[in-house]
């Protein structure tokens, strides 16, 4: 009886590789812009809880932050700030479009908001 031998064979490694590449090509075009959401969210969260309560002051250290923190997409005017009882809320809402090749791309929706203390 013969034994069946296990393992990949040249074809599978080829197409294996190649849906490798594919997604990590996907996941360093689509990247950066999760990693610009999560730190606007951070940065909103943090202003929440600072005590800043006018949209004036609000915006100026949300501003502070987007020079530093590289946060291209989203304007200290595009903050959408609020009151809700005796809490600021701070939110915002942004679409983005990444080109992965050709006339392909992909349409991304961030929102966020922060309630303070």
């Amino acid at each position: 009886m013969r034994n069946r031998q296990l393992g990949l064979s040249l074809g599978g490694l080829i197409f294996g590789s190649i849906v490798l590449i594919f997604v990590i090509l996907f996941g360093l075009k689509i990247g950066p812009d999760y990693m610009e959401y999560f730190t606007a969210k951070e940065a909103i969260t943090a202003i929440a809880n600072s005590g800043e309560t006018s949209p004036g002051e609000i915006r100026k250290s949300f501003a502070a932050r987007q020079a530093i923190d590289n946060m291209p997409s989203l304007q200290p005017s595009d903050l959408n700030v609020s009151r809700e009882g005796g809490a600021v809320v701070i939110s915002f809402a942004y679409r983005k479009e990444v080109p992965l090749a050709g006339n392909m791309g992909v349409y991304m929706d961030f929102q966020a908001s922060a309630v303070g203390r």
